[in-house]
C-alpha cells in the first residue's frame, strides 16, 4: 500500500504468483489497508460495473458524514481511474491522481471518505470491482461533471460516453458555490472516528 499525493488515497499493488494454472494475488488484505490508512474498511455493499471502450463513469461522491469510502479494482480490461480531492480546505483541494488500473499488474485503489473519484475504460470493455463502506444512499450520492474543463482531467478517450446524470451533473465552481463539496474539517474529524 503506497499513499498517492492526496491524502486519503492509496495505491495496492498486489504480489502475483503465476503458474501453469495461472495466476493468483491476494487483492485486498484489511491489515494492509488499516496500517497504511490508520482504519480499517467496513464491508457495505459491494459493486461490480461492466463497461464498454470510452465510457466515464463519475465524478462521484458522497455527503460526509457517513460519504462511502470505496476499494477499487479492475478484473479485466485497463481504465483510467482518477481520484479528486474535493474536501474544501485540504491543502490538495482541486488536485486530481489518475492511476492505470488493469487485469494484468490488478492494482487497486483505495478512495477515502469525501474524496471524488471516476474512472473511464481504454480497452475494449472493462469489469471495475468496489468494495464500498457504506451501501448506496440516493439523498447523499452527488457528481461533478467529469468534463468540466476546471477539473482538468484528461480522461484519455477520444469520444467520451456518459450517463445523462453525468452530463447534467454541475460544475466544480457550480457545487462549491451551492455549498455542494466536502468540507476538510469535517472529514479529518470524521476520519477520527473510523479508528
Amino acid at each position: 500500500m503506497e499513499e498517492l499525493p492526496i491524502k486519503g488515497a492509496y495505491l495496492h499493488t498486489p504480489r502475483l504468483f503465476h503458474d501453469d494454472r495461472g495466476t493468483f494475488m491476494e487483492s485486498f488484505r484489511a491489515a494492509d489497508l488499516a496500517e497504511a490508512a490508520g482504519h480499517g474498511l467496513r464491508l457495505s455493499q459491494a459493486n461490480t460495473s461492466v463497461s464498454a471502450k470510452g465510457v466515464i463513469r463519475g465524478v462521484h461522491y458522497a455527503d460526509v458524514p457517513p460519504s462511502q469510502a470505496k476499494y477499487v479494482t479492475c478484473l479485466s480490461g485497463r481504465i483510467l481511474d482518477v481520484i479528486v480531492d474535493l474536501r474544501v480546505g485540504s491543502p490538495t483541494f482541486g488536485e486530481h491522481v489518475p492511476v492505470v488500473l488493469d487485469s494484468e499488474s490488478f492494482r487497486s485503489v483505495y478512495i477515502s471518505e469525501g474524496l471524488g473519484h471516476g474512472f473511464a475504460v481504454l480497452s475494449d470493455s472493462a469489469t471495475v470491482f468496489y468494495l464500498c463502506s457504506e451501501p448506496y444512499a440516493p439523498t447523499r450520492e452527488r457528481g461533478l461533471n467529469p468534463l468540466d474543463p476546471e477539473l482538468g482531467i484528461d480522461w484519455q478517450v477520444a469520444e467520451p460516453i456518459l450517463s445523462e446524470k453525468d452530463v447534467q451533473a454541475p460544475t466544480m465552481k457550480q457545487a462549491l458555490d451551492e455549498g455542494l463539496l466536502p468540507d476538510f474539517e469535517t472529514c479529518t474529524t470524521f476520519y477520527k472516528t473510523l479508528s
